[in-house]
């Protein structure tokens, strides 16, 4: 989603590349940073975004790697939503 409410346009690395945007910059707003991740979910409504999501998520978090999820789904709340992605991370521990 973008800053203006609206959905982020484009292919299901696109959109994953702004969940992860928008999962960091809450991150780090608690003082936080990537590193702190330690679970995330992946929601493709397309199996076949799997490697493309996955690289994403590979480039956001380097040498991290939380443990990750990643599901096929029927849909998601908007229909075009491409990809849903949680994040859960430890700050301050």
């Amino acid at each position: 989603v973008e800053d203006d409410g609206s959905s982020t346009k484009g292919d299901a690395a696109k959109q994953a590349e702004r969940c992860l945007i928008l999962i960091l910059r809450a991150i780090e707003d608690l003082g936080g940073s990537a590193s702190d991740v330690v679970r995330t979910r992946m929601l493709l409504t397309d199996p076949a975004d799997q490697d493309a999501v996955g690289a994403v998520h590979a480039r956001f978090f380097g040498d991290t790697r939380p443990a990750a999820t990643m599901a096929g789904v029927a849909w998601l709340c908007r229909e075009e939503w491409k990809v849903e992605i949680e994040a859960e991370a430890v700050v301050g521990a």
